[in-house]
């Protein structure tokens, strides 16, 4: 299904799209022709955090599969509820590493930069599901302040932005903040994390790729994808004008129970990215954010899948496997 936009819309079609995201979880399942009385949902969870999934990404979506690997990445259920004590609101503790609002300084040559407090899609493991996006709202107060910051560090040679997703703004917004960053003469590259172009890929606008081709600083754009099945022709298309930047395009993903937690799936993965011209770069393990404890794989689980993706493929196919922990000041390989 797609969405047509009206001729006197003078939104962009990303901004189309994204506005008119599913946000009923009945709706979505209306599309996906599922019994919502056969599943466990949570209208406590969705209460928490509530479903948004763009119409482009359920596209992708197999009807009358209740355990679809996109569709589980989106469901509020029953299991979200437990709570457990290995499993907190700040899991990475960012509220220690913030030392201006709206600017995270945890690694030494790199701080990342809230760069939106919304995502098109709220993915249930994402582990800022409960991040104080209002105490880190970027004004124009507080860019200043971080320039100030960044300024007095010139051992930060990489600013990234995140969020929420940094995609989610305006180009006009982002063209801005890229000249800003770009007058900073210590700074040396620009990471951009983002979920957006995989959910709807007609975020790849020619505004878009005006202010990433007219930056002093080179882009890397780190895409987040999980699962084969999330990419298809429509991203393939917008990766191809992405690439036509000399941008570098990186992918990392979240490793999942019952989502990619097998060597097949990953496999397919790796592939899939190479071929579209995107290089699998990290495969994370969860993050322990309340609520998202059912996707845990342990340890030994991914070691084990870890050894049978590097028996199966080239070694440039196979992601680092690694863990974000609070007290490390890198992101540690799982050996």
């Amino acid at each position: 299904m797609k969405l047509i936009q009206s001729e006197f819309d003078p939104r962009p079609q990303w901004k189309h799209e994204l506005s008119n995201a599913i946000e009923s979880v009945h709706q979505l399942l209306h599309i996906l022709e599922l019994d919502p009385a056969k599943l466990n949902l949570s209208d406590a969870a969705n209460r928490q955090f509530p479903l948004r999934v763009p119409q482009s990404f359920v596209d992708r979506m197999q009807k009358g599969v209740a355990n679809d690997p996109l569709l589980l990445q989106v469901l509020p259920i029953t299991e979200e509820e437990t709570l457990s004590p290995e499993y907190s609101q700040d899991p990475l503790e960012e509220r220690n590493a913030n030392p201006v609002p709206g600017l995270i300084h945890k690694y030494h040559n790199r701080v990342l930069l809230i760069g939106a407090q919304t995502c098109a899609i709220n993915c249930r493991y994402c582990f800022r599901r409960h991040f104080p996006y209002q105490e880190n709202r970027l004004s124009s107060q507080q860019l200043s302040d971080i320039e100030h910051y960044l300024h007095a560090h010139p051992e930060v040679d990489e600013v990234i932005l995140s969020g929420g997703d940094p995609l989610a703004n305006n180009d006009q917004q982002l063209a801005k903040l890229i000249t800003r960053l770009n007058n900073i003469p210590h700074l040396e590259r620009l990471r951009v994390h983002t979920r957006l172009p995989v959910v709807i890929p007609s975020r790849i606008n020619d505004a878009l790729l005006d202010w990433v081709n007219q930056s002093r600083l080179p882009i890397t754009f780190v895409l987040h994808i999980n699962h084969p099945n999330e990419i298809n022709d429509e991203l393939k298309d917008a990766v191809a004008r992405l690439k036509s930047t000399s941008s570098i395009l990186l992918n990392q993903a979240v490793l999942l129970k019952g989502i990619n937690d097998d060597a097949d799936t990953l496999l397919a993965l790796s592939k899939k990215l190479f071929n579209a011209g995107i290089l699998p770069y990290y495969l994370n393990l969860l993050d322990k954010v309340q609520g998202s404890q059912h996707f845990e794989v342990s340890e030994e689980e991914a070691r084990e899948l870890y050894q049978a993706l590097m028996k199966r493929t080239s070694g440039y196919l196979v992601p680092k496997l690694v863990r974000e922990l609070p007290d490390v000041p890198y992101k540690k390989p799982i050996k």
